[in-house]
């Protein structure tokens, strides 16, 4: 459905107040390490993040870290089969289940799923847990989220599980979103 990835750089901004992210993402070790800084203003508080996430070559997370100016972080490690240890190498059962990563404030973690799953149209409504990570506080939480394809590697639709938010997302060959109503826009 979607090319093998080798190197892609895209830029995102967001459509209220001021901001920007510039992300990468190359093929390493036999998978893929996407590496990003985002800077923006959440509540009127400036904040800058930069985080990094280890695929392997089906897209499934290995591994993140984020990290903020204010030198807070959160790592975490996955098997790729939904097991999920923290820094430490402790087991965090909580998140059992949660195949990939939602990080607030980034588009990016979009393509994951639309990435790893290959939807088609035929799929319906898939319904995910991810392991979600707001900027504010980084304290990771379980996330119900949907996917439905709505035209092949072209255009998907994402729905809180909650039902506070849905988004028609058009994305690139490579399945990058490139425009997220209310949200972001690519550059």
């Amino acid at each position: 459905m979607f090319p093998p990835l080798v190197l892609k750089t895209v830029r995102w901004r967001p459509l209220e107040g001021e901001g920007l992210e510039h992300l990468t993402v190359r093929a390493v070790d036999g998978g893929l390490r996407a590496e990003s800084t985002v800077i923006g203003d959440h509540g009127n508080r400036p904040f800058g993040v930069r985080y990094r996430i280890d695929l392997d070559t089906a897209w499934r997370v290995r591994a993140f870290l984020v990290e903020d100016m204010a030198g807070r972080r959160i790592a975490m490690t996955s098997d790729g089969e939904g097991h999920w240890s923290g820094e430490d190498g402790k087991p965090l059962p909580a998140f059992d289940g949660c195949m990939d990563i939602d990080l607030a404030g980034s588009p990016f973690t979009n393509t994951l799923p639309i990435r790893r799953l290959g939807l088609s149209v035929e799929h319906g409504k898939t319904t995910l847990a991810m392991v979600y990570v707001p900027f504010d506080t980084f304290v990771p939480f379980v996330d119900g989220q949907h996917y439905t394809c709505l035209a092949p590697a072209s255009r998907y639709l994402y729905e809180a599980a909650d039902r506070t938010f849905s988004a028609e997302l058009p994305v690139d060959a490579d399945g990058f979103v490139t425009d997220y109503p209310t949200l972001f826009a690519r550059l």
